[in-house]
Protein backbone atom coordinates (compact mmCIF):
# COMPACT_ATOMS: atom_id res chain seq x y z
CA UNK A 1 0.00 0.00 0.00
CA UNK A 2 1.61 3.58 -1.24
CA UNK A 3 2.27 5.61 1.95
CA UNK A 4 0.22 8.59 2.62
CA UNK A 5 2.12 11.53 2.83
CA UNK A 6 1.24 13.72 6.16
CA UNK A 7 -0.87 16.92 5.79
CA UNK A 8 -0.20 20.16 7.37
CA UNK A 9 -2.65 20.11 10.80
CA UNK A 10 -4.35 23.42 12.35
CA UNK A 11 -2.00 24.56 15.11
CA UNK A 12 1.49 24.16 12.69
CA UNK A 13 3.64 26.51 11.32
CA UNK A 14 2.82 26.81 7.67
CA UNK A 15 5.48 24.72 5.46
CA UNK A 16 7.69 27.31 3.68
CA UNK A 17 8.97 26.77 0.00
CA UNK A 18 10.08 28.66 -2.91
CA UNK A 19 8.40 28.46 -5.93
CA UNK A 20 8.16 30.25 -9.59
CA UNK A 21 4.67 32.06 -9.38
CA UNK A 22 2.72 35.01 -11.72
CA UNK A 23 4.47 37.58 -9.44
CA UNK A 24 8.26 35.77 -10.28
CA UNK A 25 9.72 33.78 -7.81
CA UNK A 26 8.37 33.86 -4.16
CA UNK A 27 9.81 32.68 -0.95
CA UNK A 28 6.26 32.16 0.53
CA UNK A 29 7.52 32.48 4.35
CA UNK A 30 9.03 35.90 2.97
CA UNK A 31 5.58 37.19 1.18
CA UNK A 32 3.56 36.23 4.21
CA UNK A 33 5.58 37.87 7.20
CA UNK A 34 3.87 39.51 9.72
CA UNK A 35 0.91 39.17 8.04
CA UNK A 36 -2.56 37.21 7.53
CA UNK A 37 -2.33 34.72 4.69
CA UNK A 38 -4.45 32.59 2.60
CA UNK A 39 -2.65 29.69 -0.02
CA UNK A 40 -5.72 28.24 -2.13
CA UNK A 41 -5.48 25.36 -4.82
CA UNK A 42 -7.20 25.16 -7.64
CA UNK A 43 -7.22 21.89 -10.26
CA UNK A 44 -6.62 23.44 -13.87
CA UNK A 45 -5.99 26.87 -15.67
CA UNK A 46 -9.15 26.88 -18.46
CA UNK A 47 -11.76 25.60 -16.63
CA UNK A 48 -14.98 27.04 -15.54
CA UNK A 49 -15.16 26.64 -11.74
CA UNK A 50 -11.66 27.58 -11.31
CA UNK A 51 -12.16 30.72 -12.87
CA UNK A 52 -15.33 31.78 -11.46
CA UNK A 53 -13.60 30.92 -7.94
CA UNK A 54 -10.18 33.28 -8.83
CA UNK A 55 -12.34 35.90 -10.21
CA UNK A 56 -14.15 36.16 -6.26
CA UNK A 57 -10.80 36.04 -4.83
CA UNK A 58 -9.34 38.86 -7.06
CA UNK A 59 -12.83 40.82 -6.87
CA UNK A 60 -12.83 41.33 -2.96
CA UNK A 61 -8.84 42.25 -3.25
CA UNK A 62 -10.27 45.76 -1.45
CA UNK A 63 -11.73 43.30 1.36
CA UNK A 64 -8.52 41.42 2.03
CA UNK A 65 -6.51 44.56 2.06
CA UNK A 66 -8.58 46.17 4.17
CA UNK A 67 -7.80 42.72 6.89
CA UNK A 68 -4.18 42.48 6.03
CA UNK A 69 -4.19 39.78 4.40
CA UNK A 70 -2.42 38.58 1.01
CA UNK A 71 -3.72 35.46 -1.33
CA UNK A 72 -1.74 33.16 -3.33
CA UNK A 73 -3.24 30.44 -5.49
CA UNK A 74 -1.90 27.19 -6.94
CA UNK A 75 -2.17 25.11 -9.67
CA UNK A 76 -0.16 21.82 -11.32
CA UNK A 77 -0.29 24.22 -14.53
CA UNK A 78 3.10 26.19 -15.78
CA UNK A 79 4.00 29.65 -15.62
CA UNK A 80 3.09 30.05 -19.33
CA UNK A 81 -0.52 28.55 -18.64
CA UNK A 82 -1.26 31.03 -15.57
CA UNK A 83 -0.32 34.09 -17.51
CA UNK A 84 -1.96 33.26 -20.43
CA UNK A 85 -4.89 32.29 -18.67
CA UNK A 86 -4.49 35.15 -16.17
CA UNK A 87 -4.53 37.56 -19.38
CA UNK A 88 -7.41 35.56 -21.42
CA UNK A 89 -9.52 35.99 -18.23
CA UNK A 90 -8.79 39.89 -17.79
CA UNK A 91 -9.58 40.44 -21.93
CA UNK A 92 -12.53 38.82 -21.59
CA UNK A 93 -14.09 39.47 -18.12
CA UNK A 94 -12.17 42.51 -17.29
CA UNK A 95 -10.94 41.04 -13.75
CA UNK A 96 -7.39 40.82 -13.50
CA UNK A 97 -5.73 38.05 -10.96
CA UNK A 98 -4.08 40.31 -8.82
CA UNK A 99 -1.90 38.00 -6.92
CA UNK A 100 0.54 36.08 -7.51
CA UNK A 101 -0.62 32.02 -8.61
CA UNK A 102 2.20 29.22 -7.87
CA UNK A 103 3.32 27.12 -10.76
CA UNK A 104 3.19 23.97 -9.24
CA UNK A 105 4.45 21.83 -12.75
CA UNK A 106 6.29 19.01 -10.22
CA UNK A 107 3.37 18.97 -8.03
CA UNK A 108 6.06 19.48 -4.94
CA UNK A 109 4.20 22.37 -3.15
CA UNK A 110 0.69 20.46 -3.70
CA UNK A 111 2.39 17.38 -1.90
CA UNK A 112 3.76 19.03 1.08
CA UNK A 113 0.02 20.60 1.43
CA UNK A 114 -1.54 17.67 0.86
CA UNK A 115 -3.41 19.08 -1.94
CA UNK A 116 -2.97 15.94 -3.64
CA UNK A 117 -5.96 13.60 -2.87
CA UNK A 118 -5.69 9.90 -5.32
CA UNK A 119 -9.01 9.39 -4.15
CA UNK A 120 -10.18 12.32 -6.25
CA UNK A 121 -7.35 12.75 -8.53
CA UNK A 122 -3.76 12.36 -8.97
CA UNK A 123 -2.86 14.83 -11.25
CA UNK A 124 -5.30 18.14 -10.05
CA UNK A 125 -5.04 19.60 -6.48
CA UNK A 126 -7.81 19.97 -5.06
CA UNK A 127 -10.08 23.15 -3.98
CA UNK A 128 -7.71 23.27 -0.44
CA UNK A 129 -7.87 26.49 1.15
CA UNK A 130 -5.16 27.49 4.37
CA UNK A 131 -5.36 30.76 6.65
CA UNK A 132 -2.26 31.80 8.72
CA UNK A 133 -2.16 34.37 11.23
CA UNK A 134 0.99 37.03 11.40
CA UNK A 135 3.01 34.29 13.33
CA UNK A 136 2.61 31.74 10.47
CA UNK A 137 0.40 29.65 12.01
CA UNK A 138 -1.91 27.55 10.27
CA UNK A 139 -5.31 28.66 11.43
CA UNK A 140 -8.01 26.93 9.28
CA UNK A 141 -8.27 24.78 6.53
CA UNK A 142 -11.17 24.01 3.89
CA UNK A 143 -11.20 21.29 1.23
CA UNK A 144 -13.25 21.31 -1.68
CA UNK A 145 -13.69 18.38 -4.22
CA UNK A 146 -12.91 19.07 -7.42
CA UNK A 147 -16.66 19.94 -8.27
CA UNK A 148 -18.08 21.88 -5.82
CA UNK A 149 -16.71 25.55 -6.09
CA UNK A 150 -15.82 27.55 -2.85
CA UNK A 151 -17.86 29.89 -0.61
CA UNK A 152 -16.93 33.47 -0.99
CA UNK A 153 -18.77 34.35 2.18
CA UNK A 154 -17.70 31.97 3.99
CA UNK A 155 -13.95 32.53 3.76
CA UNK A 156 -14.56 36.33 4.17
CA UNK A 157 -16.46 35.27 7.63
CA UNK A 158 -13.80 33.14 9.02
CA UNK A 159 -11.24 35.15 8.21
CA UNK A 160 -13.30 37.96 10.25
CA UNK A 161 -14.11 35.25 13.38
CA UNK A 162 -10.17 34.17 13.03
CA UNK A 163 -8.89 38.06 13.36
CA UNK A 164 -11.72 39.63 15.98
CA UNK A 165 -11.36 36.39 18.34
CA UNK A 166 -7.49 36.79 18.64
CA UNK A 167 -8.22 41.00 18.86
CA UNK A 168 -10.76 40.14 21.59
CA UNK A 169 -10.27 36.69 23.50
CA UNK A 170 -13.27 34.98 22.71
CA UNK A 171 -15.02 32.45 21.12
CA UNK A 172 -17.48 32.78 17.59
CA UNK A 173 -21.06 30.85 18.21
CA UNK A 174 -23.03 29.21 15.23
CA UNK A 175 -23.19 31.16 11.95
CA UNK A 176 -21.30 34.42 13.98
CA UNK A 177 -21.26 37.46 11.29
CA UNK A 178 -19.32 40.72 12.15
CA UNK A 179 -21.39 42.62 14.29
CA UNK A 180 -23.03 39.34 16.44
CA UNK A 181 -22.45 38.53 19.53
CA UNK A 182 -19.45 36.57 20.96
CA UNK A 183 -18.95 33.94 23.27
CA UNK A 184 -17.18 34.82 26.70
CA UNK A 185 -14.91 32.15 27.68
CA UNK A 186 -16.22 29.97 30.40
CA UNK A 187 -14.96 30.59 34.24
CA UNK A 188 -11.88 28.14 35.54
CA UNK A 189 -12.55 29.17 38.95
CA UNK A 190 -14.75 29.50 41.38
CA UNK A 191 -14.39 33.04 41.81
CA UNK A 192 -14.47 33.44 37.75
CA UNK A 193 -17.98 31.63 38.41
CA UNK A 194 -19.39 33.91 40.95
CA UNK A 195 -18.28 37.29 38.92
CA UNK A 196 -19.94 35.71 36.45
CA UNK A 197 -23.25 34.97 38.06
CA UNK A 198 -23.49 38.93 39.27
CA UNK A 199 -22.32 39.91 35.46
CA UNK A 200 -24.51 41.69 32.84
CA UNK A 201 -23.32 39.29 30.29
CA UNK A 202 -26.30 37.54 28.71
CA UNK A 203 -26.51 33.84 30.02
CA UNK A 204 -27.79 30.89 28.78
CA UNK A 205 -26.22 29.35 31.70
CA UNK A 206 -22.74 29.98 33.61
CA UNK A 207 -20.82 28.30 31.05
CA UNK A 208 -22.44 29.59 28.15
CA UNK A 209 -22.27 33.82 27.83
CA UNK A 210 -22.31 35.96 25.06
CA UNK A 211 -21.56 39.65 25.12
CA UNK A 212 -21.54 42.31 22.50
CA UNK A 213 -17.75 44.04 21.22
Amino acid sequence: MEQQMSMPRIGDIAPNFKAMTTFGSLDFHNYIDGKWSILFSHPADFTPVCTTEMSGFAQEKDFFDAHGTVLMGLSIDSIHSHIAWVNNVREKTNVLFNFPIIADIDMSVSKLYGMLQPGESETAAVRAVFFMDPSKKIRLIMYYPLNVGRNMDEIKRVLEALQTADANKCAMPLNWKKGDKVIVPPPKTMEELDTRLNSGLEMVDFYLAKRSL
